[in-house]
């Protein structure tokens, strides 16, 4: 990270660097440009007053005012070359077309620059018009801007690196204040007094803590999971397999065969519904579970799961009743069937001989409630809040005694929350218990 980071502002200074010394070039150049046309507008205007004043060329020339590298031009009103001070004016061509003095005539004075390819330099033009109407230019070469450019690298160069070196150190300095509060958040996160020096992290933290704190939660309920599959697969199976042995040995009366084989089967049958209890868990669990909702018809699905239970509700003594109307919810057939089973297992499995289980439909405004109320053994104040645990049962010895597998109300818990839907539960010892399951329209 820390390399990235000043990768990424070394980079950044490099670029904003070279752009900067770029433009300082540009705008240097400018100002020399200007500096040297404004040094030929004086010195043209100095020879033009001498021209006027003296009423010709010898005397400006005789002055030796135009030593050095100017040259002086004198051209007449139609462009033809009177005089020049480098060359023969008789060869010359005419000057009428050239900008600064189509610019003299129009304004009286122009100037121009123009590019010599030949010696990769520019040259520089000024030209006023005297008094006689003739035209005064002055002329002289300078560095074009490659030229001015070429002869800068070396500075340019030299104060790159040591902007550039500047630079390193300086995002080497920012980059370890950036990173070093991240690194010492990210060792005391969890430390509860810790606060970030940045305000902007106190979202991220407050996230990351909770995600911690859940991965935590998430953990430990899947260790005691699995241990409780262990455990509760090892119950049935250990009698499974000593009754198997005994019968293996020869121990056993052959009378009493068929005892021990129910035994057997009964373990087996126990054994079958928690893989399946564990096996539908572990769907519901799944984050990448396609649920297909629908518009489910409740009372029907409730109806169809009352009948299939009437030989087991009357095996235990326990009458099963529905009543209540037609509802539709949006919902998922099969969980929503599963969930009523569970439900009416728990109401028949947990009740007393001669006991009643009541399941209702009441369809309202936008929801529809499932009730299922018993005349059980009921539950405690503070048992109730824990039933819906995995594998927690109120009473143990009658849960094993009756098959059951204590992942039931957990089931029903989860397809619950897939529908969006609210489950309330009453209950009072030695009088029964009711579960209401609303469901709303829009689940």
């Amino acid at each position: 990270m820390k390399r990235k980071i000043n990768q990424y502002m070394l980079v950044l200074a490099a670029v904003a660097i070279s752009m900067a010394l770029v433009t300082l070039s540009m705008v240097f150049y400018g100002s020399f440009r200007d500096q040297v046309l404004q040094d030929l507008s004086t010195t043209c205007q100095l020879l033009a007053g001498v021209y006027n004043a003296a009423d010709g060329i010898e005397n400006v020339t005789s002055a030796g005012v135009s030593a050095g590298d100017v040259r002086v031009t004198l051209i007449e009103k139609d462009g033809r070359v009177l005089f020049d001070s480098d060359v023969d004016a008789g060869g010359m061509e005419n000057h009428l077309a050239r900008e600064e003095v189509q610019q003299a005539l129009a304004n009286g004075e122009g100037s121009s620059v123009r590019h010599s390819d030949t010696l990769s330099r520019n040259t520089y033009y000024y030209a006023v018009q005297l008094r006689d109407g003739n035209l005064l230019r002055v002329s002289r070469d300078a560095l074009s801007l490659w030229q001015f450019l070429v002869g800068a690298i070396p500075i340019v160069v030299a104060l790159m690196l040591v902007l550039l070196f500047l630079s390193m150190m300086l995002a080497h300095h920012l980059t370890n204040r950036l990173v070093h509060p991240i690194v010492n958040m990210g060792e005391n996160i969890e430390k509860p007094g810790y606060t970030s020096p940045y305000p902007e992290l106190v979202p991220f933290i407050s996230t990351i803590r909770s995600q911690h704190q859940e991965l935590i939660k998430t953990s430990q309920l899947r260790q005691d999971f699995t241990a409780n599959v262990s455990h509760e697969l090892k119950t049935p199976l250990t009698s499974i397999s000593g009754y198997a042995e005994l019968m293996e040995n020869g121990i056993i009366q052959p009378d009493e065969v068929p005892y021990y084989a129910r035994q057997i089967r009964d373990s087996a049958t126990r054994l079958i519904t928690l893989i399946n209890d564990i096996i539908q868990l572990s769907k519901l669990d799944s984050p990448v579970q396609e649920v297909l909702f629908e518009q489910v018809n409740l009372y029907a699905v409730a109806r169809k799961v009352v009948d299939s239970m009437q030989v087991n509700a009357a095996a235990r003594e326990v009458t099963l009743t529905l009543t209540g109307s037609d509802a539709t919810v949006c919902g998922n057939r099969g969980m929503i069937e599963e969930l009523i089973t569970n439900l009416c297992d728990n109401a028949v499995r947990y009740n007393y001989k001669g006991g009643s289980v009541r399941v209702s439909v009441v369809p309202l405004k936008g929801r529809a409630i499932l009730s299922v109320q018993d005349t059980g053994i009921g539950i405690s104040p503070a048992d109730q809040e824990r039933v819906f645990e995995r594998f927690y049962r109120v009473d143990k010895s009658r849960s094993k005694e009756t098959g059951g597998t204590g992942l039931g109300l957990s089931i029903v818990k989860h397809i619950v929350a897939q529908h969006h839907a609210d489950i309330k539960l009453e209950s009072e010892l030695g009088r029964g218990t009711n579960i209401r399951v609303t469901f709303y329209a829009e689940s």
